[in-house]
């Protein structure tokens, strides 16, 4: 018999968790990321957004691994396989820093580096590739599963993308802990419907149904909650804050030891204990003191547009200019993503294969598919914030400038 372990969880009910499972798990690497949530300042706005990432990887082991079995018994995978596609699934976010995504945007604006290529030095370079190594399991074949390698489509497919176990419990999660009511989603039927057909992740096409239902729970989560404008806000003054102490603190250095010790609390108290000699260190800690305490920037403007240019300073300059405002009192945020899940190769999804019982197989277009085709854009919104002091006058000069809605 399998030694395993049951943890009880609000999603899933129960995850199973077997011995080198258990050991990644238990490690101080992959116990960090309890101090990582998973939303980063949405319990702001949202309360009960306390989640981590911790929790999430377990669910998406989880899920990842129903998956490889509805697959084994179609006769697409073996258990060695299966085994291996849940590490991958367990480890697919260990890469990520304090404030999850919101780190990764000061890591790409400095360092042009993801989580993703984090999460593989740390699975090669550290005490989990030793584990890794020590129970037989090839520490570099599982970085090619959990972060995508073009060779193993199908089971990258599992863990990233649009039939991903990634998706399926993050959506469930943050509903759950948002208490949005947009996240709910048939996963047990999109799993055991799925199939393999020429090395891609195919779907039966009955399920057809509980796959636009969840890619609209995605885009709708989206709007009403990872882009919040409220919950931005408070992202908007943690990347200022982070930005503005990086040269001293050396956040985004990215030697590892001194990586896998961030967390968002330790980022949070590394910021309010600098020294107050510069103009730079004053505002990062009033940044980082202001969104403990909750005193929020102001959004005064908002436009949704199919896309934007990288038009930040040039807008900052010439709403300070127009309401004499000084510019590092007024922010542009430009919130973007794709309105449908990137392939693991973070190429846009275009399209789905389904397969119908006595038929050939059939790739269909998103264009194809009305639900889904009427999201087939990129999500992007504008905002304007600034101190509640200058709300008014930044708020008319971003309408005289940027004009559309707010």
């Amino acid at each position: 018999m399998t030694k395993y372990l049951e943890i009880v969880d609000p999603i899933h009910d129960f995850i199973r968790v077997y011995e080198t499972e258990l050991k990644i798990i238990d490690s101080p690497i992959f116990q960090r990321l309890r101090r990582i949530r998973q939303l980063s300042g949405a319990h702001l706005t949202y309360p009960g957004a306390q989640h981590s990432r911790f929790e999430h990887s377990l669910g998406v082991m989880h899920i990842a691994g129903q998956a490889a079995n509805a697959l084994s018994e179609k006769g697409f995978l073996s258990a060695d396989q299966t085994r291996d596609i849940r590490l991958a699934a367990l480890l697919h976010d260990v890469g990520h820093g304090p404030f999850s995504h919101l780190f990764e945007e000061v890591l790409q604006a400095k360092k042009k580096i993801s989580h993703e290529e984090i999460g593989k030095k740390i699975i090669l370079h550290s005490e989990i590739g030793d584990i890794l190594s020590k129970s037989g399991i090839n520490k570099k074949f599982i970085t090619k599963l959990a972060f995508g390698d073009p060779k193993y489509r199908f089971v990258n497919e599992i863990i990233s993308g649009s039939l991903s176990a990634d998706m399926m419990d993050y959506l469930q999660r943050d509903g759950y802990f948002t208490g949005a009511e947009h996240a709910k989603i048939d996963h047990q039927r999109i799993i055991h419907s799925l199939t393999v057909y020429k090395s891609k992740l195919a779907l039966d096409r009955s399920a057809l149904y509980s796959f636009e239902s969840m890619i609209l729970s995605r885009y709708q989560m989206f709007k009403a909650v990872y882009f919040h404008k409220t919950v931005r806000s408070a992202e908007v003054m943690m990347l200022e804050s982070i930005r503005l102490a990086d040269d001293k603190c050396g956040f985004t250095e990215l030697d590892l030891d001194s990586y896998v010790k961030m967390t968002d609390e330790f980022v949070v108290l590394q910021i309010l204990s600098l020294p107050e000699n510069t103009d730079e260190l004053r505002r990062a800690k009033r940044f980082a003191k202001d969104y403990q305490n909750r005193r929020l920037l102001k959004c005064v403007f908002e436009k949704i547009t199919p896309e934007f240019e990288k038009i930040q300073d040039q807008v900052r300059d010439k709403i300070a200019k127009k309401s004499r405002v000084d510019k590092n009192q007024i922010f542009v945020d430009t919130s973007g993503t794709s309105s449908l899940p990137l392939t693991p190769s973070k190429e846009k999804t275009k399209s789905i294969t389904l397969i119908t019982k006595g038929s050939p197989a059939r790739e269909i277009p998103f264009s194809k598919i009305p639900v889904v085709a009427s999201m087939a854009e990129s999500m992007n919104i504008l905002r304007i914030y600034t101190t509640s002091q200058h709300r008014k006058k930044v708020e008319i000069a971003a309408k005289s400038i940027l004009g559309g809605q707010k």
